[in-house]
């Protein structure tokens, strides 16, 4: 059974499970509420500009978890796609086949001094659930496997400590099968599958309205003094 979403007042339990965080859930003073404008790319943002880094997540189907990061402060670009796989350039139908390997995965750009990658990790956890195998909801595959590709040994070390820190916490009630592996190859998905929450709302009002929209929502009030106020 697909596990329900934790109570509001459980999310500072889950905070408190990170202290090797800084201020967690603090703005920072010199913080940018810059957000992913839905009149641009995606793309834009070279992530190898000064002062930025990047974080890849697979949390399920890579339309609802864009829609959840495209929200934070810090975050300058969302990019849906696919990592983890054994082909060059899979295609979307290649992918939903079960049989390239890759998982559908967001590539974010942000600001290290704006927000943490533990945040990252904290929205991760909190938009999906981690102890499914290889299904969120309706979606079942290898595709939509909970999967976290870190670019580098500091992002690994503060992944595998947080999946620590949640089960001795017994913040979920089955164990956690998140994969956490190096960030390889990203292949975008094309522009049709990018600011999809944002363009397709009316095109597609129920999957927006029952899946993705309940997933934004949750994080926005996990990060309520933080989340843009344009955000839709």
């Amino acid at each position: 059974m697909q596990k329900k979403f934790l109570a509001p007042v459980v999310y500072l339990v889950i905070a408190g499970l990170f202290l090797f965080a800084v201020e967690i859930f603090t703005r920072n003073p010199n913080a940018s509420n810059h957000v992913n404008s839905g009149e641009q790319l995606v793309t834009d943002v070279n992530a190898s500009a000064p002062n930025l880094a990047s974080a890849t997540f697979g949390g399920g189907c890579f339309w609802c978890t864009e829609a959840v990061y495209q929200q934070l402060p810090g975050v300058r670009s969302v990019e849906s796609g696919y990592a983890g796989g054994m082909i060059p350039n899979p295609s979307y139908q290649e992918v939903c086949s079960g049989t390239t390997g890759h998982a559908e995965v967001v590539q974010i750009t942000y600001d290290p001094n704006t927000i943490t990658y533990t945040q990252l990790l904290v929205a991760f956890w909190q938009s999906h659930d981690p102890t499914t195998i290889n299904r969120q909801g309706n979606d079942v595959g290898t595709q939509y496997r909970s999967i976290i590709l870190y670019h580098n040994e500091n992002q690994k070390r503060l992944a595998i400590e947080s999946i620590k820190r949640l089960e001795e916490g017994k913040v979920f009630e089955a164990p956690i099968v998140t994969e956490i592996e190096p960030a390889g190859v990203f292949y975008s998905a094309g522009l049709e599958h990018q600011n999809f929450y944002r363009f397709n709302k009316n095109k597609y009002p129920r999957y927006c309205t029952a899946v993705i929209q309940p997933k934004v929502e949750k994080i926005r009030k996990l990060f309520a003094d933080q989340v843009h106020s344009n955000m839709p």
